[in-house]
């Protein structure tokens, strides 16, 4: 989808947020420890006090305050510096005036957006796939769910369907044949949405655009009605987020529980429905995704299942849970900004170091793509997986179903 026409510089209308937000601000600089996306540039304006400085300027310009320039405006830099930012939510955690930054983000990119200075030319180029084939990565949804594995048995009635993500289906497919196969060892019947799976459209809601969202989420929230299934569930934080709040709140709400594939297995471990039999002989840490924990409070029960495996030395980073650093990959950064992210993900790699660790593990397709490439970076000897691969080496499979429900 092309962006609308517009000069360079324009005076647009006044910013749709709450006033309070802005002069909420007291510049007291917290954020600008905790925001890698700014470590990454020397400006001031990419950081979140910057940010807001810089909306206030342009919130309170006059008829005559962009001619005589006297204050900022909407033009090309501003845009570039509110792009440069992963979503994080870490200048959130650290904020004294409780500003909702993440939500004040997204909601001013979808003003750029609106007066036709965004989204970015990366940003453009998802949406419009999105619009064509409905997933940003141009694949064909007739081959969406090819990497189902073909001993898993999929049920015309499940309990739970497995939403893979654009990602997963087209991208890091090793995930969510990890996740249906540790889950079919402890008995789930499972389907999925194959084709009619669309994008949840996170990646654009985070950049702005929100012109597909409405379509894509009736459609999802049809398509899985239509299943009967109770549950749902994701190997995705981005799509575990947008499908458990976005939907909800902006759209149309999928009428299934949505969980995380760590809470949902992390139950099963509890229950006794998955046995952990082998030993995992390793030094681990864990990396928490921001969409699954700052965004959706999800820290304890990854943890949980690691420390359950025999012979597993957890060890934590420094910066974990609600302080955890970002891996770079978020808010469409790295789609943008490709060599910023690979060196936020390359900090990251540092801090696991650290630990002593052998293995980083995380639970989100995108760190896993981001964190592995800033492992190749540094020439790092650690190795980054998904928690799934490591359940799939410890567990034991269930009986195979005698026939299908």
């Amino acid at each position: 989808m092309e962006a609308k026409e517009a000069p360079k510089s324009v005076i647009p209308a006044k910013m749709p947020f709450i006033e309070q937000y802005l002069t909420a601000c007291v510049q007291c600089g917290y954020c600008i420890s905790v925001c890698e996306a700014h470590r990454q540039t020397p400006w001031e304006s990419d950081t979140p006090r910057g940010k807001i400085y810089y909306m206030n300027q342009i919130n309170v310009a006059g008829p005559m305050d962009k001619p005589l320039k006297r204050v900022a405006s909407l033009n090309p830099y501003f845009v570039d510096a509110m792009y440069k930012c992963t979503g994080c939510g870490n200048c959130e955690a650290v904020c004294h005036a409780k500003i909702p930054l993440v939500e004040l983000w997204e909601s001013l990119r979808a003003w750029i957006v609106e007066n036709g200075m965004g989204p970015l030319n990366a940003h453009k180029g998802m949406a419009e796939k999105v619009a064509k084939v409905r997933n940003p990565y141009g694949g064909d949804q007739k081959h969406r769910g090819d990497w189902w594995p073909a001993e898993v048995p999929k049920y015309d009635v499940p309990d739970v369907i497995f939403f893979a993500g654009c990602t997963g289906s087209f991208r890091q497919q090793t995930i969510p044949q990890t996740g249906v196969r540790v889950l079919n060892r402890a008995g789930v019947k499972m389907n999925i949405l194959g084709e009619d799976e669309w994008c949840c459209t996170s990646p654009l809601l985070r950049t702005g655009d929100d012109s597909y969202s409405l379509e894509c989420a009736e459609h999802i929230v049809e398509k899985a009605d239509g299943m009967g299934a109770k549950d749902m569930v994701m190997t995705c934080s981005g799509c575990f987020k947008t499908v458990s709040t976005d939907f909800g709140k902006y759209y149309a709400k999928v009428g299934q529980n949505v969980y995380h594939f760590t809470q949902y297995v992390n139950n099963l471990i509890k229950t006794r429905k998955l046995a952990i039999l082998q030993p995992f002989p390793h030094k681990v840490t864990y990396h928490d995704p921001c969409h699954l924990g700052r965004h959706m409070g999800v820290y304890e029960e990854p943890r949980e299942i690691l420390k359950a495996i025999k012979g597993l030395e957890f060890v934590e980073m420094s910066r974990n849970r609600a302080n955890s650093r970002c891996c770079g990959a978020g808010g469409g950064y790295k789609s943008q900004f490709n060599n910023f992210a690979v060196r936020i993900a390359a900090d990251r790699i540092r801090d696991a170091e650290a630990t002593g660790a052998e293995i980083l593990v995380t639970a989100c397709p995108f760190c896993v793509t981001n964190l592995s490439q800033g492992a190749k970076a540094i020439n790092s000897k650690i190795k980054v997986m998904d928690i799934g691969e490591i359940l799939l080496q410890v567990t034991a499979p269930a009986e195979k179903p005698s026939q299908k429900a």
